[in-house]
């Protein structure tokens, strides 16, 4: 996937999921070849901050909690899967750290809400997104409302950000009912490299924007909640 700077800009300034002041320290311990290193590295790099580099590209969760507390590591990304083994081996790690963004694939809602109640401090995001709009195009920061709910929304798009929920003839769907999504703005890629191909299959023209304006089909089905935030349903090809 090639992507502009604009893309990593809109990503990381002007947005308020996280805080990226120059006082939060992030640990990088996701693969280099993986975009969750996008979330680690950048903030810092681009805010003042401190980016504390894990060794090895395999996290494992022992070493995560050990450089947790040996650099005063305030900020990371977990993946959904790895979230939940770090709240049932290494729950301390929470107690120092001061936000928490997760996602990658559907989080364990219970994991997520012991974590929020054992840790209230903690700035828990559950953040949605496809590399090709540059990792999150939604983000969801879990709080009490969330008690009692069977799935955690994958939240509001982020400034310079357009979602829409179409169906098979491109037309917005109502609230509640399940569609296809379809993502637009500045994060959007240029598309695939060295393939024009699948460029044209999934980066689509935009029927409801300027003239030359694309959107991507992520292949997501979604339906929008009454609140205005978007929920996962699954997968278009099953």
């Amino acid at each position: 996937v090639a992507s502009p700077h604009r893309a990593t800009v809109r990503t990381f300034f002007g947005q308020d999921y996280i805080d990226f002041g120059p006082d939060q320290v992030f640990l990088q311990c996701a693969p280099v070849s993986w975009d969750g290193l996008t979330l680690e590295m950048w903030p810092a790099l681009l805010h003042g901050g401190t980016c504390v580099l894990a060794p090895g590209q395999s996290p494992e969760p022992a070493a995560i909690a050990a450089l947790v507390t040996a650099h005063g590591v305030t900020t990371v990304w977990l993946s959904a899967g790895l979230f939940a083994v770090m709240a049932d081996t290494h729950p301390e790690v929470f107690h120092t750290l001061r936000q928490v963004m997760t996602g990658g694939e559907a989080p364990s809602v219970a994991h997520l809400l012991r974590v929020r109640r054992d840790f209230p401090h903690l700035r828990i995001v559950h953040g949605y997104g496809p590399v090709e709009s540059m990792v999150f195009t939604n983000c969801h920061q879990v709080t009490a409302d969330d008690e009692g709910r069977t799935v955690v929304p994958v939240g509001t798009p982020l400034a310079n950000t357009q979602v829409y929920v179409l169906d098979e003839h491109l037309q917005p769907v109502p609230v509640g009912v399940v569609g296809e999504l379809y993502v637009s703005g500045g994060g959007l890629a240029h598309g695939y490299r060295h393939r024009p191909d699948l460029t044209a299959e999934r980066f689509t023209a935009h029927p409801y924007g300027p003239p030359g304006a694309r959107m991507y089909r992520t292949g997501d089905l979604v339906r929008w909640r009454a609140d205005g935030e978007l929920e996962f349903a699954g997968r278009a090809d099953g």
